[in-house]
């Protein structure tokens, strides 16, 4: 990656702290995005601190996508940001009134030291709270400001009442009395302005004010989102400074910080882009849905949660009530159908009802549901047809493979994962329909571990080379010889789209011992033979490339660090 002179400069700018606050007051606000930019990369947590409570902006920005190679932000900078978003509360200089932190979270433990999506929520959600005490206690100094002022003003009255009783008494010299009365009165009026203290009419003006924003304040009623009225909704927008956006992942160990920052009206007001909840109960998530905005929540991501057909046909009417909700996904929920349990066939069908709620829904991702046979009742209830379909670890039988192919959906996927769904002879030809009708907007497909053979591979192709918009294809733990993967290769440097092949390792690079038709578990776990020169797969592969022209074709055989989402 090569940087831009204004990249460099910024990095240079920010390496040294102490000179901070010879460039912080004279930097044009052109140049505060590039110089965040380096404090991040830098890893500078005290110049983002600079830069954030100073931000000049209405909108910051951080996180997003990142590009190929980009780490996530260090830890300490983006808590150093989040304490630079509370105390730019009272900084005049400070413009922020959005900050939308969507995809910031980085992989816990991971290089670097990132803040992962856990941590991330828990510091944003304390930033919350404690941006309200912070308020309250700026109140409370306010309050006792105007309690001062108020004394300030009947001390003069009282004052002034004394002076008036002596001018109306007989004086021996009424004149020369009157003259030193005016002259006292004067005297006092100058001291009090001088120390501060308002004229009645402007004291009596600020008093009102405040009663007001108390009087609105205390109207406001604490509760469940989804139950307040508009009017309430608007006094609470009222009071808020700066809106934060960002993805919250909640489980039970963060829940009850959560709701705490979903329900603290302050300056601060937090909403959710997508939403992760793990091992908690069907209720509790409802708890949680109901306390989040109805607007901007774009996903639900369910994970290692015991809902069952019941529990989630339970949840679909209250996700459908957000209306830009076009994602929804589902991994190891326990949904388990079986007919020969009492209630399945109603919860199955009050399943099927709820998807059809599901406007605008574009993903769906269901991992390790058991629902044999079923795939027609949950993709036919869905109103829109799907971009994003993940499948796996769903052993899927012929007939939701046959469905599958001449569905609605088929037309339209631009991104498809089978992995982990057994492909054979019989739903082969299936596979074979559905690659055809998605080939012209198919771009992301993984077929890992699906025990495609050299034969099944070599049926597949054909039907695979017609994928002319692919981008990514994933082959991983699928037993093919030397000669399929060349094979493979050959048909993959003809498609122009493809950039990224994560390919399995040939069977001849194993020990000796491996079953004939080893399983996708088996192929993770069995050793490579040591024996084996790997280079020798490498250069083949390479010689194929090198052959085709084909450089901008990037092979990796590592699993574990596959993102197809870094290419676009």
């Amino acid at each position: 990656m090569v940087l831009s002179l204004v990249s460099l400069c910024a990095r240079e700018v920010v390496s040294d702290h102490s000179s901070s606050p010879c460039w912080l007051r004279w930097v044009p606000r052109e140049l505060y995005r590039p110089l965040l930019e380096a404090s991040f990369t830098s890893s500078r947590p005290l110049a983002v601190g600079e830069l954030v409570q100073r931000w000049p902006e209405r909108i910051l920005r951080v996180g997003g996508r990142r590009k190929r190679g980009q780490k996530s932000p260090n830890r300490l900078c983006i808590q150093a940001l989040l304490l630079a978003v509370v105390r730019g509360l009272s900084d005049q200089g400070c413009a922020l009134q959005a900050l939308d932190l969507s995809g910031l979270q980085g992989d816990e433990g991971g290089m670097g030291d990132p803040m992962g999506g856990w941590s991330l929520t828990v510091a944003l959600c304390t930033m919350v709270v404690q941006a309200r005490a912070g308020a309250q206690r700026a109140q409370r100094r306010e309050g006792e400001r105007d309690r001062k002022r108020i004394s300030a003003l009947e001390r003069e009255k009282d004052v002034k009442r004394e002076r008036g009783d002596r001018k109306r008494g007989k004086e021996p010299n009424g004149e020369e009395a009157n003259t030193d009365n005016r002259e006292l009165v004067v005297s006092d009026r100058e001291r009090m302005q001088s120390s501060g203290v308002l004229s009645e009419e402007e004291l009596i003006k600020g008093v009102r004010r405040r009663m007001e924003v108390e009087r609105k304040r205390g109207s406001i009623v604490m509760g469940v989102a989804g139950s307040r009225k508009d009017s309430e909704e608007k006094d609470v927008d009222s009071d808020v400074l700066v809106h934060v956006r960002a993805d919250l992942f909640v489980n039970a160990r963060s829940w009850e910080r959560v709701r705490a920052a979903l329900t603290t009206a302050g300056p601060l007001k937090l909403q959710c882009r997508y939403l992760r909840v793990e091992e908690i109960s069907v209720s509790s998530i409802k708890s949680l849905l109901e306390l989040l905005p109805q607007q901007g929540l774009l996903g639900i991501d369910i994970r290692y949660s015991s809902l069952g057909v019941a529990g989630l046909a339970e949840l679909l009417p209250m996700i459908s009530t957000f209306p830009a909700l076009n994602s929804l996904r589902l991994h190891y929920c326990n949904l388990d159908f079986r007919r020969d349990h009492p209630g399945q066939e109603e919860a199955l069908r009050d399943l099927s009802q709820g998807l059809t709620q599901l406007q605008q829904l574009q993903r769906l991702s269901l991992t390790a549901l058991r629902l044999p046979g079923q795939l027609r009742v949950i993709l036919s209830s869905l109103p829109q047809p799907l971009e994003i379909l993940e499948l796996p670890y769903l052993s899927l039988s012929p007939a939701d493979l046959a469905y599958l192919s001449g569905s609605h959906h088929a037309s339209t996927l631009q991104q498809l994962d089978l992995s982990e769904n057994r492909l054979d002879e019989i739903t082969l030809p299936s596979i074979r329909r559905l690659l055809s009708q998605a080939s012209s907007s198919l771009q992301h497909l993984t077929l890992s571990g699906c025990g495609l053979t050299d034969g099944l591979l070599g049926l597949l192709l054909p039907s695979l080379g017609m994928c002319s918009s692919l981008k990514s294809l994933a082959f991983a733990l699928n037993p093919l010889s030397m000669a399929g993967l060349l094979d493979l290769l050959r048909t993959a440097v003809r498609m122009p789209s493809l950039r990224h092949l994560l390919y399995p390792n040939p069977l001849e690079d194993y020990q000796p011992g491996l079953p004939v038709l080893p399983s996708s578990a088996q192929l993770l776990d069995w050793p490579l033979d040591e024996a084996t020169d790997l280079n020798t797969t490498s250069s083949q592969l390479n010689k194929v490339l090198l052959d085709s022209g084909r450089s901008d074709l990037f092979l990796t055989c590592d699993l574990l660090n596959y993102d197809k989402d870094l290419l676009d």
